[in-house]
């Protein structure tokens, strides 16, 4: 297992399971019931009529009507063992999954977890992810329902995480297409964070000596992001648009304007000012990584004039047209894609 890279000046101490080596037991030293008596001690099941344990969970919602959406972590490609400890990784994928549910506008009810390991993976480095798993979902007030265990290749682990929530009644879903002009365009939280700390990893920057804890808040987000889940805000506020920021800021607009037909204009002095704390830690590259830095997990909506939720920030304004704009001029959406195409 490697270091945590220099340039972090021992700001982060983190000591976590490896995922394979030593003497503690492995999946294939205890087989699936091992590991699934292993990690169900750790998880809060949640109001199921059904839960873990059958061949899948039975629930009724209040409404009837239920939001679902499914997210999938790789090994390798979106954590790296030398970077992340386990309770990161499960912190990280429940986060990436109840973000995309409360984006909706719904409230987040359970998951259902799968995964998939190597035959190495050692059995105490899976209860510390799902030790991960149950703390985030404790925070948002849901618990697991279930899920898959399965075998992989050597050198191969996927999680993927199934995300249910319930629509209140009388609330109709958040949608992309619903960006109207003359709304402000709004978002839940500060953008940057998980980029910045992405970039001190890689060791593409060295914080300077006045970025304090600025360099450790960055690199925890990156690891284990904890957005605060604000659906109910944006929608007692009158929101009718919103998405989850997930791919960078720029991309995921681009997104609402292809599917409201809409101009977003962006306000720059508005994302400098949101840049300007990371700058002690990722120098001249804070506005990039606010633009285009993905895995803030905010949300990006549009609300009507003059209703904007306590503590969000105003970023913009939907415009009549098409296309992206930061400060009138057409902007680069770029953002994390896994094939290049967007």
């Amino acid at each position: 297992m490697r270091s945590v890279p220099a340039c972090l000046n021992g700001a982060v101490t983190n000591v976590w399971t490896p995922r394979v080596g030593g003497d503690a037991p492995t999946v294939d030293d205890v087989g699936e019931l091992g590991v699934l008596r292993s990690v169900l001690a750790v998880v809060e099941p949640p109001a199921a009529d059904v839960g873990p344990g059958d061949d899948a969970a039975v629930l009724t919602t209040s409404t009837g009507r239920t939001v679902v959406t499914t997210d999938s972590m790789v090994l390798g490609l979106d954590w790296r063992d030398d970077w992340s400890s386990p309770q990161d990784v499960g912190v990280k994928v429940i986060a990436q999954n109840l973000a995309d549910v409360v984006a909706m506008g719904a409230r987040p009810t359970g998951v259902v977890v799968a995964l998939a390991a190597e035959g190495a993976t050692r059995v105490d480095w899976l209860v510390d992810l799902t030790r991960g798993m149950a703390d985030e979902l404790r925070r948002a007030g849901v618990g697991s329902f279930g899920g898959d265990l399965s075998g992989a290749p050597d050198g191969t682990v996927v999680i993927a995480v199934t995300a249910l929530g319930d629509l209140p009644a009388g609330r109709e879903p958040l949608l992309r297409a619903n960006a109207r002009v003359g709304e402000s365009i709004i978002v839940s939280d500060l953008l940057g964070r998980s980029h910045a700390g992405l970039l001190v990893l890689l060791g593409e920057v060295a914080p300077s000596e006045r970025a304090g804890t600025a360099t450790q808040e960055c690199v925890g987000w990156h690891r284990a992001p904890r957005p605060r889940y604000a659906g109910d805000e944006a929608a007692a506020a009158g929101v009718r648009c919103a998405m989850d920021v997930s791919d960078g800021l720029m991309l995921d607009a681009a997104r609402i304007v292809r599917a409201s037909s809409v101009r977003l204009a962006f306000d720059g002095d508005a994302l400098r000012a949101m840049a300007r704390p990371l700058e002690p830690v990722v120098g001249d590259r804070a506005l990039e990584c606010v633009l285009s830095g993905g895995e803030e997990h905010a949300l990006l909506a549009t609300s009507p004039e003059g209703r904007v939720p306590a503590g969000w920030h105003v970023v913009g304004r939907v415009e009549d047209g098409q296309g992206v704009t930061l400060d009138g001029e057409p902007a680069q959406t770029e953002g994390w894609t896994h094939f290049g195409a967007r």
